[in-house]
């Protein structure tokens, strides 16, 4: 594994599952909602915790250039999409949540001095966005943990993510027109699609800095909170979805995300086939029976 300064650029904490392939989330704080997943009960849960560590079925992966405010060179790249695939790949992983070391930045953009003597070919030749895309495939839910600094491909790897739990002072932007370029990792269709074409223009064209507060305020960021409670409060989100059935979650982020890119008849095809699909599954007729015989289901993931 490329390494700088002697170190790995991503660290990934990922705790076994319990025997049986339960995860603890399923008995542990996300059970004291008592079955009703709230974010206000996600936030209380984490601020009284205040727990830094995943629990099982959670995986919190670190980018960790921390004297480069986390910019997102290739190695940087490589080594992300490389814990992201893995995890995946492990049906005991049920939610990952990435972040970027210290509280200055999330991860400031893409390595500029890297980026600097690129070519349109060479860039063409490198595989950068195929990386990118490969990120967008995973299937496992992503919560991006962003405090301080989300700009450029920073920004861009948080809007990758299925949801962003933000600092109330986070700051997120895509400056690359200041460069003399434009978003290219997917920028200017995340944008438009999560605050809308006026608003995507507006920040694009002039590259201005785009603030936690309004970025909520505009659909961008799911859940905001103080900066020293952001990790806490994306792990427990975490920890309340790895509780869930994880087949019938996979499923619902599929469609969720197909709903950007189909026509509202192709997006409901789709939405029905998946659920159908749900009721040939061993979670399906387990969680029913659950609540018909009001206990907790436990889930297999078949």
């Amino acid at each position: 594994m490329t390494e700088e300064s002697g170190r790995p650029r991503v660290r990934v904490e990922f705790p076994a599952m319990t025997a049986g392939g339960k995860a603890a989330a399923a008995t542990g704080k996300a059970a004291a909602l008592g079955g009703e997943a709230t974010l206000g009960g996600i936030v209380a849960r984490a601020t009284e915790a205040a727990a830094l560590r995943p629990v099982d079925g959670v995986a919190l992966v670190t980018i960790d250039r921390r004297e480069a405010l986390n910019a997102i060179d290739r190695a940087t790249m490589e080594q992300l999409l490389e814990a992201l695939e893995r995890l995946d790949d492990d049906p005991t992983c049920r939610c990952m949540v990435i972040t970027g070391v210290g509280d200055r930045a999330f991860a400031a953009g893409a390595d500029i001095l890297e980026m600097s003597e690129q070519t349109a070919a060479s860039i063409a030749a490198s595989g950068g966005f195929e990386r990118w895309d490969r990120i967008a495939r995973i299937a496992t839910p992503l919560i991006a943990a962003v405090k301080g600094y989300a700009l450029g491909g920073g920004c861009e790897l948080a809007m990758t993510c299925d949801m962003i739990v933000a600092a109330a002072d986070a700051v997120f932007g895509l400056p690359e027109v200041r460069l003399g370029v434009m978003p290219g990792a997917g920028g200017t269709q995340r944008l438009l699609r999560a605050m809308g074409k006026a608003k995507a223009m507006e920040l694009i064209l002039t590259g201005r800095n785009l603030p936690a507060v309004e970025a909520e305020a505009h659909g961008l960021v799911s859940l905001l909170v103080p900066r020293a409670e952001v990790v806490a409060c994306a792990l427990a989100l975490a920890e309340t979805i790895a509780a869930m059935p994880p087949l019938a979650v996979r499923a619902a982020v599929q469609a969720i995300d197909q709903a950007a890119e189909l026509p509202l008849s192709e997006g409901l095809a789709a939405e029905r086939k998946a659920f159908n699909a749900l009721f040939e599954t061993e979670d399906q007729k387990e969680g029913m029976r659950a609540f018909l015989e009001k206990r907790p289901a436990d889930w297999k993931g078949r």
